[in-house]
C-alpha cells in the first residue's frame, strides 16, 4: 500500500526526534566520562618526581619500636634463602627454626642455595659481593615472583662499589630506617621495671675512672681521632683495641666499660642513621653514659632516650665538652638522671638468623614491583 505524503512526513518527523535523543544521550554520556576523568585525576598523578633509584614504589620502613614485634604473623609460609652467611658465619639452622626460637610460624630461613626455585626472598650480604669473593646466581632462572635483599650493616665508605649491582635487587635491609627492611643495631623494648627499683640500680658501682674508648680502626682522617685527640688533653680517655696493643676479650668488655663514667661511642663514619654496637651494647649495657659522635643529634633522638646519651656536636668545641664531662661524673643526681630510661625499657639486639626470621611477618607489606636501578647512589645519601 502507497504511504500518503502527510505519513511520510510523520514518520520523517518521529526519525529526527529519536536521532536527536540519541546524539544528546550520547553526548551526555561522553560529557560524564570527560568530567569524571577531570575528576580523578589529580589521582593518578604521583604527588612528587619518583626517586631516580626506585623504579615505582617509595620504600617502606618498619617503625624501629615494633620491629621486634612478633604478634604480626606471615598470611602465608614463607621461605627466605640467604645464600650465604656474612663474614664466613656459620650457624645451623634446625627445621622451624623461627618458630621455635621467636615464635614466628610459616617461616622457612635457610641456608642452602638448593632452595632457590622456591624462595620468596633470597637474601645477599653486601661485603662478599664487592670483593669478589661471592656471586650473584644470574646464570639461574629467577622466578617471576622472587624478590632479592641487599643486606648490610656497614657505612657507606665501607660498602665497596656497588653500581654493578644496579637493576638487580628489589629491597634494601639495613640500619637505615628508610631501607624496605629496617634492620638496626638495636632497639628499645618497654619493659616497666620492678616495684621499688632505683634509678642507682641500673649504675655500676666501683667506677673508678673517667672515660674509656675501645677503637681498632684507628687513622688520623676520621673526625672520631682528631676529636680523641683534642679531648685527651682536657679529661684522661682510657683507650683499649688493636689501636693501642691493648685488646680486651669479649667476656671482659663491658666489665672494663662499667667501670667509668663515660664511654666513647664515636662512628668511624658519620651516615644517615649509622648508630652502632658502640652506644646500644658497649655504652649501654656496659653502664655508661655514651658521649656520641655519628649522625645529627634528631637521628639518635629517633630511636634513643633523648637524655640518655651527650651529643659531641652539641658543644662549641672538644674542650667545653670535656669541661662538662668532668662537671656531670661530680654532680651525683644529675649524672643518674641519665640511666632513667632503664625503669621504662631495656635494650634488645638479634643475631643474623634472628634478622631474618622476623622479615617473615612484615613481607606482605613490602612494595611489590621495586627495583633499585641505582643501588650505590641510595646507599651514598
Amino acid at each position: 500500500m502507497d504511504t500518503s505524503p502527510r505519513q511520510y512526513k510523520c514518520e520523517q518527523d518521529n526519525n529526527i526526534k529519536r536521532l536527536s535523543k540519541q546524539i544528546l544521550a550520547i553526548i551526555a554520556v561522553g560529557f560524564v566520562i570527560l568530567v569524571g576523568q577531570y575528576s580523578l585525576w589529580p589521582t593518578l598523578q604521583p604527588s612528587a618526581a619518583m626517586p631516580p633509584h626506585f623504579s615505582m614504589e617509595e620504600p617502606k620502613a618498619t617503625a624501629w619500636s615494633n620491629w621486634s614485634d612478633t604478634t604480626l604473623k606471615p598470611i602465608k609460609n614463607t621461605v627466605i634463602v640467604l645464600w650465604y652467611w656474612p663474614f664466613k658465619g656459620s650457624v645451623t639452622l634446625a627445621d622451624n627454626y623461627c618458630m621455635n626460637n621467636f615464635g614466628i610460624p610459616n617461616c622457612n630461613v635457610v641456608v642452602n642455595q638448593s632452595w632457590f626455585p622456591k624462595a620468596d626472598l633470597v637474601v645477599f650480604h653486601n661485603r662478599e659481593l664487592v670483593n669478589g669473593k661471592r656471586r650473584l646466581p644470574l646464570n639461574l632462572p629467577r622466578p617471576k615472583t622472587q624478590k632479592w635483599v641487599w643486606l648490610s650493616l656497614e657505612s657507606p665508605p665501607h660498602n665497596g662499589n656497588m653500581r654493578p649491582l644496579a637493576g638487580l635487587f628489589n629491597y634494601t635491609m639495613c640500619y637505615r630506617q628508610d631501607s624496605d627492611i629496617y634492620a638496626p643495631y638495636g632497639w628499645l623494648v618497654p619493659s616497666k621495671a620492678p616495684n621499688g627499683t632505683t634509678i642507682e640500680d641500673f649504675i655500676p658501682k666501683g667506677k673508678t675512672a673517667l672515660a674509656c674508648w675501645v677503637v681498632s680502626n684507628y687513622q688520623t682522617r676520621h673526625k672520631r681521632t682528631q676529636v680523641y685527640n683534642k679531648l685527651k688533653n682536657v679529661i684522661p680517655v682510657d683507650v683499649y683495641g688493636g689501636a693501642r696493643n691493648k685488646r680486651i676479650s669479649a667476656d671482659s668488655l663491658l666489665p672494663t666499660i662499667s667501670r667509668y663514667y663515660f664511654y666513647l661511642s664515636f662512628e668511624n663514619s658519620i651516615a644517615t642513621d649509622y648508630i652502632t654496637e658502640k652506644v646500644w651494647k658497649n655504652a649501654f649495657k656496659g653502664g655508661a653514659i655514651p658521649v656520641v659522635l655519628g649522625p645529627p643529634r634528631k637521628q639518635y633522638e629517633a630511636v634513643l632516650p633523648k637524655n640518655s646519651f651527650i651529643h659531641v656536636d652539641d658543644f662549641s668545641t672538644v674542650e667545653e665538652l670535656g669541661i662538662f664531662m668532668k662537671a656531670l661524673a661530680a654532680d651525683k643526681e644529675r649524672y643518674a638522671s641519665y640511666f632513667a630510661w632503664h625503669l621504662n625499657y631495656t635494650v634488645a639486639g638479634a643475631g643474623w638468623a634472628e634478622r631474618l626470621c622476623r622479615v617473615c611477618p612484615i613481607i606482605s607489606s613490602l612494595p611489590t614491583s621495586k627495583i633499585y636501578k641505582d643501588l650505590h647512589g641510595w646507599n651514598w645519601q
